[in-house]
């Protein structure tokens, strides 16, 4: 054995413990650069995005690779899928009739998933570089600019508040007068409300998803950040604290009825929807008031930055980007300003 293994080492045929090691490694590195896409995507994709994103896009992007991605392509090696395969993919939801936003969606994912295969390697070339994104179907709507209400529709909604519960007038007015999210306002906590300043800090997010229930976490900027609250705003808040201690008083401002536990994230969307119909008020969401914080504040005279601000915007770009819409009247006093501005050039 001695002398064969003599025989087989000469003509270069072993190796030393080192080396196979080392091809081992290699091996390990060539088998994972072949791993499936649903293998890539629960072992590697996946846990590096939920560092970096909410627990509610973590959901949206789980449940669009299980629902649509990993059965249509999850069982191909990574190097094999193509550009072919992936748009046949985006076609096929398309002619199922799903909303152009889902179709996006998994075109986001897809290229988000492939972008860092390749950066990584584990991929030769990228099959997303020759997909086209997702066009609407002729005759499908485009998005809807944000509507937001007029301020007489605003004094309208704040007069039907006077017949509902104490503590949905407070949540709406609040929502109003700083255009905080639902869930910071379902988040807010007695701690946070700073009466003498008449201010607000708002440090939390309350979320849920079928999967995790009910959480908390940060605002969606990851700061905090200080609103101002107004007179009305602060009686309703005095108001509820003290109906609040008469029961059972709760680290949170607004509570399930009969405990302290924060209220549920979903139920100002149930109840939003209830005081539509009896007020008979068009597509009334929470969403909504903080676009019309945004509109009435900036068609009023308010600078970008302010706004952008207080509704915990990272970037002036985002707030002027989902609220560039202006009424009627605004357009008309633009317009006068210019004509104005011509007129006096003209005298000079």
């Amino acid at each position: 054995m001695a002398a064969e293994f003599e025989r087989e080492a000469q003509a270069g045929e072993v190796i030393s413990r080192a080396e196979k090691r080392q091809q081992q490694a290699q091996e390990a590195e060539e088998a994972a650069k072949i791993q499936t896409l649903r293998q890539y995507g629960e072992m590697v994709f996946m846990p590096a995005k939920s560092v970096t994103m909410s627990e509610n896009s973590r959901s949206t992007y789980q449940g669009n690779l299980d629902k649509w991605i990993y059965p249509a392509l999850g069982d191909f090696k990574m190097p094999e899928v193509t550009s072919a395969q992936i748009t046949a993919l985006l076609l096929d939801m398309q002619s199922k009739s799903k909303a152009h936003s889902t179709v996006v969606k998994a075109y986001t994912i897809l290229n988000s998933l492939f972008k860092m295969a390749y950066l990584a390697d584990a991929i030769p070339r990228n099959p997303m570089d020759k997909v086209a994104r997702p066009k609407p179907r002729k005759g499908e709507a485009k998005p809807k600019e944000p509507e937001a209400y007029t301020a007489q529709e605003v004094g309208e909604i704040l007069a039907s508040l006077e017949n509902e519960p104490l503590k949905w007038q407070t949540f709406i007015r609040l929502l109003i007068d700083t255009g905080v999210r639902r869930g910071e306002a379902c988040g807010l906590q007695w701690q946070d409300i700073d009466f003498k300043q008449s201010t607000a800090t708002i440090r939390r997010n309350l979320c849920y998803t079928p999967k995790k229930g009910v959480y908390i976490d940060t605002p969606k900027s990851d700061k905090s950040r200080v609103v101002d609250l107004g007179p009305d705003t602060l009686v309703l808040l005095r108001q509820l604290r003290t109906d609040q201690a008469s029961r059972a008083m709760s680290a949170f401002v607004f509570t399930q009825e009969g405990s302290p536990e924060p209220m549920h994230p979903t139920s100002p969307t149930h109840y939003f929807r209830q005081f539509s119909r009896r007020y008979g008020i068009q597509d009334f969401h929470p969403h909504k008031l903080r676009h019309t914080f945004a509109s009435v504040a900036i068609t009023a005279g308010a600078d970008v930055a302010s706004v952008s601000e207080a509704l915990g915007h990272s970037d002036k770009a985002v707030t002027l980007r989902m609220y560039t819409h202006a009424d009627a009247e605004s357009r008309r006093r633009a317009s006068q300003i210019f004509r104005d501005a011509i007129k006096k050039a003209g005298q000079g």
